[in-house]
């Protein structure tokens, strides 16, 4: 849908038939996003008749009231968006049009029966092309993937492909993650395989290697000759909300960093690949992943900070710590918040250190690249103190406001010379027509269509969590939190993380 394969002229083809399996049918996953998507990518033409949608859960449900209930819980939401001045309603027409190709499968995950139910499905829809949308709880991925492969519906042929689609987390530490792509390759190839982020699915994402390899003017100065250091930063302003039980057993570190930030991360350091194929990509990222210094434990603890957000009142509205919310234990260790400082031991990026930071209950909801260069060598202004001066950066932001801009000095009008931080750059809402969009939509038509370009392979994934292994080990052996209040920008040793370098966080939002 638009990165590697088409330029600005060209429609995208039409995906081609498939019966697309949403396994955890009755989860927000499916209602919130996966269904939006699908319906937005219906809207633009993307889906032909030959897409039939099935959903896959224990519950009992005809297929006609699986269909309603899904159209219901979209139509309210694109009713409180045209409240807010979003989009329009559901179209009648369209959604009759997809739901007319909504069904269901009543089964237990666990049970071979439902295999079979699904192998008659695919037959009754006359196509022999196949997705399995895994959205469920991660400890069904491993006995889905084995059941499906048991039953032989994942076996491809020439006409006919199968397809599996998991969603984070790819484990809880590498050897999980290890563990579940050796279960997974048992029973089907890499190819078969993609693993699902979200985050890729952005267009601010994608926009990082069209900007990068196709303007000649950041690619020359993009390595540590030009580059001081990179913030990477995903804040959120809401808390754990109801998900206390999932949060105690993951937190902000695993939570976000192995997947989401180190996926930035690659974006931003990975070579140019030989050609934008999916099998290029997708080794260059890896290798950078695998790039990264491997710290001690000791090291770990010295380049990390762990928070946890604590009660506050903003906007005159109490705000329960994390340690308050529900299902949550009164004397959690868990981290809401964390920032790392790591390092890529390669030509380009020897030197630069790249500081990841996420957190829940933060002062702005703000995910962005900060690329900081290093300054002018020498200030050539009379009574300008060098360090003075504010460093230029080239900020590319990925919520809520898409764009790109750059920093750079200017002279103040005025009869003194004086300079002034500006900025140049782009929005994406100014410059293009933006569609409603759940983030999906791209992702999904890949699948259809057989791009693997932005999934994960499963050297990337094991990379990722080895270089965060470090830091799980070190705090294993110890419950040692920074708190911050909530609607704070974070825990002050966040700062010092930076300041001991001589630098600075950019501020949220």
């Amino acid at each position: 849908m638009g990165l590697t394969r088409t330029n600005s002229k060209q429609k995208p083809a039409v995906a081609p038939a498939t019966t697309l399996f949403l396994f955890g049918a009755h989860g927000d996953l499916v209602k919130r996003l996966l269904m939006p998507a699908l319906y937005n990518l219906s809207r633009d033409g993307l889906l032909g008749d030959g897409i039939h949608i099935v959903g896959v859960d224990h519950n009992a449900i005809s297929d006609a009231d699986f269909a309603k209930k899904l159209e219901d819980f979209i139509r309210q939401e694109a009713a409180s968006k045209v409240a807010e001045g979003g989009a329009e309603p559901l179209d009648p027409e369209l959604w009759a049009q997809l739901a007319s190709r909504i069904s269901y499968v009543q089964g237990d995950f666990l049970d071979d029966s439902t295999y079979s139910d699904i192998e008659k499905k695919i037959q009754a829809t006359g196509t022999g092309n196949a997705v399995f949308y895994l959205a469920t709880a991660p400890r069904f991925f491993s006995e889905v993937a084995k059941r499906l492969g048991s039953s032989g519906l994942l076996v491809e042929t020439d006409d006919a492909f199968r397809r599996v689609v998991i969603e984070k987390p790819f484990g809880s530490d590498l050897p999980s993650a290890v563990a579940l792509n050796a279960c997974l390759l048992k029973v089907m190839s890499e190819k078969q395989i993609y693993r699902i982020d979200h985050y890729l699915g952005k267009e601010t994402v994608q926009n990082i290697l069209v900007s990068r390899f196709s303007n000649g003017l950041f690619e020359s100065f993009w390595n540590n000759h030009y580059i001081d250091h990179v913030q990477i930063t995903a804040a959120e302003t809401v808390g754990v909300e109801t998900r206390g039980s999932f949060y105690e057993h993951t937190g902000a570190l695993r939570d976000m960093v192995p997947n989401h930030l180190f996926q930035l991360l690659a974006m931003v350091a990975m070579e140019p690949p030989a050609a934008f194929g999916a099998d290029a990509v997708r080794g260059e990222k890896a290798k950078v992943i695998g790039a990264i210094r491997p710290w001690s434990e000791e090291e770990a603890l010295a380049n990390s900070v762990r928070g946890q957000y604590t009660e506050n009142t903003i906007a005159d509205k109490d705000v329960a710590g994390y340690r308050q919310e529900p299902n949550v234990s009164p004397e959690s260790c868990t981290e809401t918040y964390v920032a790392l400082k790591v390092m890529i031991d390669n030509w380009r990026w020897v030197g630069v250190p790249f500081y990841l930071r996420t957190g829940k209950r933060l002062s702005a909801r703000d995910t962005e690249i900060a690329i900081c260069f290093k300054p002018a060598p020498y200030a050539q202004f009379r009574d300008t103190e060098v360090d003075a001066l504010k460093p230029n950066y080239l900020n590319i932001q990925i919520q809520p406001n898409e764009g790109m801009w750059f920093d750079l000095q200017a002279k103040r009008p005025g009869p003194t010379l004086d300079t002034q931080n500006v900025e140049l750059g782009f929005a994406y809402k100014d410059f293009f027509e933006m569609q409603p969009s759940t983030g999906y939509e791209t992702l999904i038509y890949d699948c259809l269509t057989g791009d693997q370009t932005l999934f994960q392979r499963a050297d990337n994934i094991e990379n990722g969590w080895r270089a965060v292994q470090p830091f799980l080990d070190a705090w294993a052996k110890g419950c040692s939190l920074d708190h911050y209040q909530a609607g704070s920008e974070g825990p002050e040793a966040a700062d010092e993380l930076l300041a001991r370098d001589g630098r600075e966080w950019r501020s949220l939002g």
